[in-house]
């Protein structure tokens, strides 16, 4: 019974994965600039681990 309890929840889970993924997000502007989002985003991502790592 657990393990039936356990592939329907991996199945709902996996439906809701796919269902996210399948809404389109709109796309960027061209004059959009990546890189002002990119670099700090790099930057925090790296602090994290440095911090996961130290701590």
């Amino acid at each position: 019974m657990e393990a039936l309890k356990m592939k329907l929840f991996f199945v709902a889970m996996a439906m809701l994965i796919m269902a996210a993924s399948a809404a389109d997000s709109p796309a960027p502007s061209p004059t959009s600039d990546a890189t002002a989002i990119f670099v700090p985003t790099a930057v925090a991502s790296f602090l994290v681990l440095a911090f996961g790592f130290l701590f």
